[in-house]
């Protein structure tokens, strides 16, 4: 049975938090006298009060009520409505008049896709592009949160591949536990987003720059207030963005063993050592192709091609250089990146290197059948046993998120659009990237989207967001029906 009254009262708190948070961006908007501060104090006044209807009535609901029902309605309604909210800055203050195009970036920042319709970023009033980044942040904190205490829960999520010491719940219930190592995980975040707004700023980007940066790189977010991206920055702090995304895209329980110098445990992990090999083969083979046929000198080839690379691989989207001038070859070999994705438990989205690392050695476990039909071939990760029940949504999981993509596709080519931008557009935006191919490259924006594809491609973001399940799982009938 499902109950409303508590979802009700967990999606307020969400947006009584999104409003508050809002307010962060007013000291920056009046020092920079911006003239954006009453659209945002609007805005975040609407977005507490909102809240505010919603959770008193129900502030009475016990926390060990939640099961697995409301649990996804509060992931699918709460993510809905911080969106909803995350207009409100950008239409009271005209940046963005229209809903649809509001809509589209304040679901591309929650879900740290990165993608936006702004075809000038610098002209935009700095309290505006302050929420742009912080509100990348913010679903940056909510995916961790989502990751320990409700997707294990839920049954989805890459978590449940992780080594045996990862914390969490184990039962239909969310326990205290789950509770000290989200705090924990959280802390770890905002250190983490502290030091890189530090090193940028120490590196020479202004601070209101280094504090926008330093949001989305933590977020693998990718909003920058550059129209050319990290490319606007010296080579030295690039080289500091590609090390920060890096760490942003592990499983932020390995960070948290890193802290306590218990440093084996990245040695041991399998999905790290195949997410830091993916991305050094790519980057070595892109620097060495710019290097001997383009005849670019081997540190900016490398620089470019790193940064690129990490950036796509941990769907942050900041972007180094134009890749789609690099030839097929490599513009292919960047476009497949977007369906990789970073480790589970970071802040990345896309697919995670851990459901690929499952799937190719269940290949090669079925291969081996064919060969050897009496052997017994369990599928081992981490020297464990993956469970024939995690494989199985691994499966499907990889089925329903080729399905989307594919549906995708074809709506935005129904539309009008080519199928290089269709295609390039539907990928990036469930995989929480940011640029593409075709007409949304990295030089380019989703501003000639067609209004109904920005809808289409919010969606995908969400369904992307929350790990393909949520969304379908509330759409089918046995979701009402009762146990």
């Amino acid at each position: 049975m499902v109950n409303y009254r508590i979802i009700a009262s967990v999606v307020g708190v969400l947006l009584m938090v999104v409003g508050v948070l809002m307010l962060l961006a007013l000291p920056f908007s009046l020092y920079y006298r911006a003239g954006d501060w009453l659209p945002i104090l609007l805005s975040a006044g609407i977005s507490v009060g909102t809240g505010a209807l919603l959770r008193i009535p129900n502030r009475g609901r016990q926390r060990d009520q939640l099961y697995k029902r409301d649990g996804f309605l509060i992931v699918g309604f709460g993510w809905l409505g911080m969106a909803l909210v995350g207009t409100l800055p950008y239409i009271l203050s005209g940046s963005i008049p229209n809903l649809t195009d509001a809509f589209f970036e304040s679901m591309s920042g929650l879900t740290t896709t990165g993608a936006t319709v702004y075809n000038d970023i610098e002209i935009q009033s700095k309290g505006i592009l302050l929420w742009r980044s912080l509100s990348q942040w913010i679903g940056g904190m909510g995916i961790i949160v989502l990751t320990v205490a409700i997707f294990p829960i839920l049954g989805i999520g890459g978590f449940e591949l992780f080594s045996a010491e990862a914390p969490g719940p184990t039962s239909d219930k969310i326990h205290p536990r789950t509770q000290e190592t989200a705090k924990r995980l959280w802390l770890i975040y905002v250190a983490l987003t502290g030091v890189i707004m530090i090193t940028y700023w120490g590196m020479g980007m202004s601070f209101y720059d280094a504090v926008n940066h330093a949001f989305t790189t933590a977020a693998t977010g990718g909003f920058s207030t550059k129209n050319a991206s990290m490319a606007h920055f010296g080579a030295p702090i690039q080289y500091a963005a590609t090390l920060f995304m890096l760490m942003a895209g592990i499983n932020y329980v390995l960070l948290y063993f890193g802290t306590k110098g218990r440093f084996r445990k990245f040695i041991e992990n399998a999905e790290f050592k195949y997410y830091v090999g993916i991305i050094g083969v790519v980057a070595v083979v892109a620097t060495l192709v710019l290097t001997l046929r383009d005849g670019i000198a081997v540190e900016e080839s490398f620089r470019m091609s790193i940064l690129q690379v990490v950036s796509i691989v941990t769907t942050t989207g900041f972007v180094s250089a134009d890749y789609t001038q690099w030839g097929f070859g490599l513009t292919s070999v960047i476009f497949l990146l977007l369906f990789c994705g970073a480790m589970a438990g970071s802040t990345s989205g896309g697919i995670k290197v851990i459901r690929h690392v499952a799937f190719f050695k269940s290949c090669m476990a079925e291969f081996n059948k064919l060969l050897h039909p009496r052997a017994i071939s369990p599928i081992k990760i981490d020297k464990r046993i993956v469970p024939n029940d995690v494989m199985s949504r691994i499966l499907v999981f990889l089925l329903l998120y080729l399905l989307l993509v594919a549906i995708g596709t074809v709506v935005l080519s129904g539309l009008g659009h080519d199928f290089p931008t269709a295609l390039g557009a539907t990928a990036t935006s469930i995989g929480n990237v940011g640029p593409a191919i075709g007409d949304v490259g990295p030089v380019n924006n989703f501003a000639s989207i067609h209004p109904a594809g920005k809808w289409v491609l919010s969606i995908l973001m969400l369904f992307g967001r929350l790990e393909v399940f949520t969304f379908f799982v509330i759409f089918t009938p046995q979701f009402y029906q009762h146990n």
